[in-house]
Parts: structure tokens; C-alpha cells; sequence
């Protein structure tokens, strides 16, 4: 936060959007960071905050089997995160707009646990003419990194989001950046062409060509990546943050 200060910016911490208490005990913290590290279980929490009514197992997400979908919704319940209904039903106990908020609250914990960064996450910084929050920003060895998470499927992004990112980053500087997509599918489909057409047009007619690290893990310059959710997520995110630390140090 000193970090955006010092950049001319007011931070302020935006109010957590999460379907668990901001002071879970450290016990249960683990069990659900552990629980989110598996793609199938944020796909399936993603789901069922969209039905806080309550929702069978198998409403919450089509991309699971029931039983994957019945043991993701008694590991909830084992944390004190949900309750059962009637007739095989659940609910979850505290309610969330969207998964963007818990995604941001995973991404920031295992950043700070698993790679020794100060971390940040739901930043308000209040720059004229620049819209959004920064939902993860990190520190290390003096340098700044800024994590832009999606947790919605890439066929939802929109250029108009694509364009505020880039406001976003021009205003912050960062010494790297992520573009974080929490999703399996490719990102050469979709996102990679429009974070490189937007990159392309503030760049004036220079060509940019992207980099292939390994499987979706892409290089648009060695400050700015797209990252992601195939396989491990964070793994992900520290490849693309080891890449972007590495290109910042001096050559031999």
C-alpha cells in the first residue's frame, strides 16, 4: 500500500466480497486454501454463490460429476460454510456477490505463504479518469507486481474490461504484470488476441508477438503476462512472476 502511495495514489482497501467470514481461524483458512488449489472445487463454489437460496449439488456447476459435485458441498458444510436442506439441498451460510472476491483472497494468501510477497488484494485507489479496484498487488525486493484476476469464463470478458485494465496499468507502473483468467480453456482463442490488439493500439503500429512460456502461459513483454487456471493456478502465477522478475535482473 506505502508502494501505490509513493506512486501518487490514495489505496484504500475495498470491502471484502467473500461467502466466508473476513476472520476465519487460521485451521479453517488452510482447509479451504487447500480446497481451492483444485479447479473443480472453485468451479463448483463459483456456482453455488450464484444461488444463495440453495441449490442441489449437481445445479451448481454442469462440469462435475454428482459425486465430485456432492463431496465438494460436504467439504463446505465441514468447514461451517454451509448448511444442508431438505431433500438433499444446500446453503451456503454467508452470502457473496460473485467468486472474484474469494479468488482474489486465494490468490493473495498463497502469494504471501507460498513466495514471501507483501501482499494486497481489493485496492481502491482512487486515480481520476481510472475505473476499477486492483485485486491483488504484491510486493518483493522492491519491485511492485499487479495481478488482475478473472473468475468469469473468457467468453464473458469484454474489450471495454480489457481497455480499463490497461488504464489501470498505465496509471500503477508496475515492474510486472498478470493477466489471470481462472479457466482451462486456451487463452490464444479469445483473450490473447485482445489483450494483444489493445497493447498494439496504445503502442501505436508497433507489432506485438507473444511469447509461449509452456501450455497458456504467454508472454506479451517481458513485464506483462497472461496466465491460466490449467492445471495448478498458482504454479501458473509463479512461473509468469519468476519470468517477470528474471527479465528485471541485470544480465551477467
Amino acid at each position: 500500500m506505502a508502494m501505490l502511495a509513493r506512486r501518487g495514489l490514495r489505496p484504500g482497501k475495498a470491502r471484502p466480497d467473500l461467502p466466508f467470514r473476513e476472520d476465519l481461524d487460521e485451521e479453517s483458512a488452510e482447509r479451504l486454501t487447500e480446497l481451492l488449489g483444485h479447479y473443480p472445487f472453485r468451479l463448483f463454489l463459483r456456482g453455488a454463490i450464484l444461488h444463495p437460496e440453495g441449490f442441489a449439488p449437481e445445479e451448481a456447476t454442469q462440469y462435475l460429476k454428482c459425486v465430485q459435485s456432492r463431496t465438494c458441498a460436504e467439504s463446505l458444510v465441514e468447514l461451517g460454510l454451509a448448511e444442508r436442506m431438505s431433500r438433499g439441498r444446500y446453503r451456503l451460510l454467508f452470502s457473496a456477490k460473485s467468486f472474484g472476491g474469494t479468488l482474489e483472497w486465494y490468490v493473495a494468501r498463497e502469494l504471501g505463504r507460498r513466495f514471501g510477497f507483501d501482499v494486497a488484494a481489493g485496492v481502491r485507489f482512487h486515480a481520476r479518469g481510472v475505473g476499477g479496484d486492483l485485486d491483488v498487488v504484491a510486493a518483493a525486493e522492491g519491485k511492485l507486481a499487479y495481478l488482475e484476476l478473472k473468475s468469469s469464463p473468457p467468453k464473458n470478458l469484454e474489450v471495454r474490461e480489457v481497455v480499463a485494465f490497461f488504464d489501470r496499468v498505465q496509471m500503477l507502473r508496475p515492474d510486472v504484470t498478470l493477466f489471470v483468467v481462472d479457466t482451462a480453456l486456451r487463452l490464444s482463442d479469445k483473450i490473447l488476441p485482445m489483450l494483444v490488439a489493445e497493447l498494439e493500439h496504445r503502442g501505436g503500429r508497433t507489432r506485438v508477438i507473444p511469447r509461449r512460456i509452456e501450455r497458456e502461459l504467454w508472454a506479451l513483454t517481458p513485464h506483462l503476462y497472461a496466465v491460466n487456471g490449467k492445471v495448478d493456478l498458482m504454479a501458473n502465477i509463479g512461473r509468469a512472476l519468476s519470468e517477470g522478475f528474471l527479465a528485471l535482473s541485470p544480465p551477467v
